[in-house]
C-alpha cells in the first residue's frame, strides 16, 4: 500500500474520537463515578451510581408498552423519555462500547415536535408515538454512516433511508443511536477493526453475541427499551441468548429489509431478516403488529401482503424437543434449562411428542457455511482493500474460500430447496406439531473470542422458519452445571465443551428458542407466552391480552 492511500488505523481512530465527541458533556459519566475496569457487571451502575435521578430510572426501567401509555396520556413527554434514554445510552457506550453513532440533539428535536403534535391534535402520530428506538448499524439513515465494521465505509453517509427507518418514523418512533456489529455482520460476536469490541454489560469479560450485539448490550444495560437488529444465521437470537432478552426472528417477507447496508450485498441464497429485541415479550408483540400493519408491501415488493393475524391464547401445545443437533452437545446449563422447561410443560398439560430428529441439521449447517463464502470472500475483500484493512481472525473462512461458479451455486440452491421440502415433510409427520423447543446456542454466553458454533440458529435461517428466543433460567456453577463427561459428538463439540467454564458464566441467563413453521410469527409469539406461563406461572401475565388492550 502506498503512503498516499488511506490508512485504516488512522480512519478507525478518527471515527472513534468523533463518536466520543458526539456524547454531550452532560451525558459523560463523571470520572469519580466510573466503575473500575475489574467491575464485570455494570447493569447495576444506573441505580447504584447516583448519577440518574428517580424519574430517569423510572422511565428507562419501564417497558415500551408502559412508556407509550404514559406518553399518550401526556403523563410523560416524549422529550423527557428521549432525554432519559439518551443519557442511559451514553452511559452504556462508555461502559460497554455498544454504539457506532449517537445523535441526541436530533432525537430531542424529533421528540419535541411529536409532543407538540400531541398537544395540538390530542392524537398520537402512530402506535409508537414518542418512543425512542435504537437501530443496528446497517440501517441507513440519511447523512449518517453505515460502516458495518469497515474502515472504507467511514465518511460515506447514506443518501437515503432504509425503508424500515421511514416506517418507524411514520409510526412515531424517535431514532437516537446506531449500534455496533462485527465486520460485515458475519461473526457471532460484535467486534470490528473500526469500533472495537462490545462487552456484555452483565459480565464485561463475556460476549453479548453478534451480529446484533451492540443492540443486546444497549438493551440489557437499559439504554434502549426496544431495538432492531438483523438475522442471517442467528444474529438476533444469539445476542438475545447471550444477554437474556427476547427477540423474534421472522420469516423473510414479514418485515421490510429494503435499502439496508449489507456486508455480503446480493447474497440471497439465505435471506437476511430484521426483527425486534427487548426485555419484554409484550413489547416484541407490540412492535411486530405495528410494523406489519403499516402495509410495507405497498413500497417494498419483497414484503408479503399478509396483515397481522391475531392469535388467541393457545392453551395446549404439541411440542417436539431438540436435545442436540447431532453436531454439538449444548453445555450443561443449556441442557438443564431445556430439561426443566420440558418437565414444566408436561406438568402444565402440554404434549411433548418426543425428540426432534436432527438428521437434516448437519446438511443445513453445511449449506449455510457454503452459501456465506460462495463468492470466495470477494465482497469482504473488496471492502477491506481500499484502506489496507487486514482480515480479522474470525473471518478466516472468508479469506480462504474459493469462489463457486454459477453452476455450482445453482446446485446449492437445489440442495437447499430439497432440504426445505424434507424439513417440512418431517414436521408434518408429527401430525399437528405446533413447535420445536430447542437451545438457542450451545452456550449461555462465553468469553470474548470463543463463540464458534451457530448451527442451532442457522438451520432455521435455511428453512426460513419463525422463531422466538426467550430467557428461561440462569447458570449455576454448583453441582448441577458441572462440565459434561459425555463423549463429544464432533471435533467442534469437543472444542465447545473444552471452553465451558461454569464459574466464568455463573449467574448468566440461559435462553431457549421456540420454532414455528414459516410465516407463523403471530403463532410463535402466542406460543411463547404459553411456554412462559408454564415455566413461571406465578409471575408471567397474559401478554397477548395486554397488547390488545393497548393497541
Amino acid at each position: 500500500m502506498s503512503t498516499s492511500e488511506p490508512n485504516w488505523e488512522k480512519i478507525a481512530v478518527g471515527k472513534k474520537v468523533a463518536l466520543a465527541e458526539q456524547i454531550p458533556l452532560e451525558y459523560r459519566i463523571p470520572p469519580q463515578l466510573l466503575p473500575p475496569d475489574d467491575q464485570l457487571d455494570v447493569t447495576t451502575f444506573p441505580k447504584e451510581s447516583g448519577w440518574f435521578d428517580e424519574k430517569e430510572l423510572e422511565i428507562t426501567d419501564s417497558s415500551a408498552t408502559h412508556i407509550l401509555k404514559k406518553i399518550a396520556s401526556r403523563s410523560w413527554s416524549s422529550e423527557e423519555v428521549t432525554r432519559a434514554f439518551c443519557k442511559r445510552a451514553a452511559a452504556a457506550q462508555q461502559l460497554t462500547n455498544c454504539l457506532t453513532d449517537f445523535f441526541p440533539a436530533e432525537a430531542i428535536s424529533i421528540a419535541k415536535s411529536l409532543d407538540e403534535h400531541l398537544r395540538k391534535t390530542g392524537k398520537p402520530t402512530g402506535p409508537l408515538h414518542g418512543l425512542p428506538i435504537s437501530l443496528k448499524d446497517n440501517f441507513n439513515i440519511v447523512g449518517k454512516d453505515s460502516t458495518v465494521g469497515f474502515s472504507s465505509l467511514v465518511g460515506q453517509p447514506a443518501a437515503y433511508n432504509s425503508t424500515l427507518v421511514e416506517v418507524l418514523e411514520r409510526l412515531g418512533a424517535v431514532r437516537y443511536c446506531k449500534t455496533n456489529v462485527p465486520t460485515a455482520m458475519m461473526i457471532a460476536e460484535s467486534v470490528n477493526n473500526v469500533f472495537g469490541r462490545t462487552a456484555n454489560p452483565r459480565n464485561r469479560k463475556l460476549t453479548p453475541g453478534g451480529s446484533s450485539g451492540g443492540e443486546s448490550a444497549l438493551i440489557t444495560f437499559g439504554g434502549s427499551v426496544l431495538g432492531i437488529g438483523t438475522d442471517i444465521g442467528g444474529s438476533l437470537r444469539i445476542p438475545a441468548a447471550c444477554t437474556g432478552i427476547f427477540t423474534l426472528r421472522p420469516s423473510f417477507g414479514r418485515f421490510t429489509t429494503q435499502n439496508c447496508r449489507s456486508g455480503l450485498a446480493g447474497q440471497e441464497a439465505v435471506m437476511s431478516v430484521n426483527g425486534p429485541l427487548s426485555k419484554s415479550l409484550e413489547d416484541i408483540i407490540l412492535y411486530s403488529k405495528a410494523v406489519v400493519d403499516t402495509q410495507a408491501w405497498t413500497v417494498d415488493p419483497k414484503v408479503l401482503p399478509i396483515p397481522w393475524r391475531p392469535v388467541e391464547h393457545i392453551s395446549k401445545l404439541k411440542i417436539a424437543v431438540l436435545w442436540n443437533d447431532g453436531i454439538v452437545q449444548p453445555t450443561p446449563p443449556v441442557t438443564r434449562a431445556l430439561k426443566e422447561t420440558v418437565e414444566k410443560l408436561k406438568a402444565a398439560g402440554h404434549e411433548i411428542v418426543g425428540t426432534w430428529d436432527s438428521t437434516l441439521h448437519r446438511k443445513a449447517v453445511e449449506l449455510l457455511a457454503q452459501m456465506f463464502v460462495a463468492d470466495g470472500g470477494k465482497s469482504i475483500r473488496g471492502l477491506l482493500a481500499p484502506t489496507g484493512e487486514p482480515w480479522r481472525p474470525e473471518m478466516q473462512a472468508y479469506s480462504e474460500a474459493a469462489e463457486l461458479g454459477t453452476y455450482d451455486m445453482w446446485q446449492l440452491h437445489l440442495e437447499r430447496s430439497e432440504l426445505q421440502r424434507k424439513f417440512l415433510e418431517q414436521w408434518t409427520s408429527y401430525d399437528g406439531l405446533d413447535a420445536i423447543l430447542a437451545p438457542t446456542t450451545p452456550y449461555s454466553t462465553i468469553a470474548h473470542g470463543d463463540f464458534e458454533y451457530v448451527g442451532y440458529t442457522g438451520v432455521y435461517n435455511v428453512v426460513d422458519y419463525s422463531v422466538v428466543s426467550f430467557p428461561c433460567g440462569v447458570v449455576s456453577d454448583m453441582e448441577k452445571d458441572r462440565p459434561s463427561t459425555h463423549e463429544p459428538l464432533s471435533d467442534i463439540c469437543k472444542s465447545v465443551q473444552s471452553k465451558y467454564n461454569p464459574s466464568e458464566v455463573d449467574g448468566m441467563p440461559v435462553n431457549l428458542q421456540l420454532v414455528a413453521k414459516r410465516l407463523e410469527e403471530e403463532k410463535v409469539l402466542a406460543m411463547t407466552e404459553t411456554v412462559l406461563k408454564a415455566v413461571n406461572p406465578s409471575t408471567v401475565c397474559s401478554l397477548i391480552s395486554k397488547v390488545k388492550a393497548n393497541i
